[in-house]
């Protein structure tokens, strides 16, 4: 088990990862920065949950930016196996070597090893790397007992060469969307980070460092409106991601009139960018959309 004395950012402060957020524009509320803390200083793994484009994924891009090293990703789906996260031999190869009349014992060593996100990101000799496991709950329940061994003592065994261990555990960062349960001992072996949609304050912060091109009253309008969308019952709510998306088209197409109020016309041409389902397309009838207008503009105004 990992423990303090493992971990390279066990004298890591609050202001230290204050700074980074802030020097990589990511908006952390109290609870993710004491979180985070906690997970670099004990060397613990971070699982962290929530809707689609909540942030989760960019939460362990900004800690690799941050900390100047590599982000490892290793991307979770239905039948992913040892071989795809671990390592492989390159057998094509080893064929050829075994046809120039190599040895066959000598095929099985280090030129031949396919390393996979696991082992590469076990294997960081010049300090350590952000793991990040996307969409852990994509994966069968069989690939968690692998990574819970994986991550228990941050070793693995290569039969052909011998355990490799990590000589600074790397970042863990696990994802899930909660499309399933995942089992009680990978809860136990992390640290827990949920991430709700964010509120229309919080929203317009990360558009005013995501998007600072956007005039501050239509960045108010566009929150307002995100917001009030949440609260429909639509197939796929919007996430901070798709805001900033929808945020970015709105600058683009407002090079020469970006202050003024948005306009049902705008907001339906562009809305697209925030809502992915034809059928939450279809929801925002006429008279939803002048609501949403109205309320936004009002949101506006106040923002001026």
């Amino acid at each position: 088990m990992t423990d303090r004395r493992t971990t390279a950012f066990a004298d890591v402060t609050d202001d230290d990862l204050r700074a980074l957020f802030d020097e990589q524009d990511y908006v952390a509320a109290d609870d993710i920065v004491t979180t985070v803390l906690l997970a670099l200083r004990l060397g613990k793994p971070l699982l962290v949950e929530g809707a689609p484009g909540a942030g989760k994924t960019e939460l362990a891009k900004v800690l690799a930016a941050g900390f100047d090293t590599d982000l490892v990703r290793l991307q979770c789906y239905e039948g992913l196996t040892a071989e795809n996260a671990l390592y492989e031999w390159n057998y094509t190869k080893q064929l050829l070597a075994v046809q120039a009349g190599d040895d066959d014992a000598s095929v099985f060593a280090e030129p031949y090893l396919l390393e996979r996100p696991l082992l590469r990101a076990l294997r960081g000799d010049d300090g350590p790397r952000v793991l990040l496991i996307d969409e852990v709950d994509r994966a069968d329940e069989e690939f968690e007992a692998l990574l819970l061994e994986v991550l228990s003592d941050f070793q693995v065994t290569v039969p052909e060469l011998g355990t490799v261990r990590a000589a600074t555990p790397p970042v863990v960062v696990i994802t899930s969307n909660r499309t399933r349960a995942l089992s009680d001992a990978l809860k136990r072996r992390c640290l827990y980070l949920h991430l709700s949609p964010p509120s229309v304050e919080k929203e317009r912060a990360i558009l005013a460092r995501r998007v600072p091109e956007l005039d501050g009253a239509v960045a108010a309008e566009l929150c307002r409106m995100a917001g009030r969308l949440r609260e429909e019952p639509l197939r796929k709510p919007p996430g901070a991601a798709e805001t900033i998306d929808w945020a970015r088209a709105v600058a683009e197409l407002r090079r020469d009139d970006g202050t003024d109020p948005l306009s049902p016309a705008e907001v339906r041409n562009t809305l697209g960018c925030l809502l992915k389902e034809v059928e939450d397309i279809e929801r925002v009838d006429d008279d939803l959309l002048a609501a949403l207008v109205e309320e936004a503009n009002a949101a506006g105004a106040e923002a001026e």
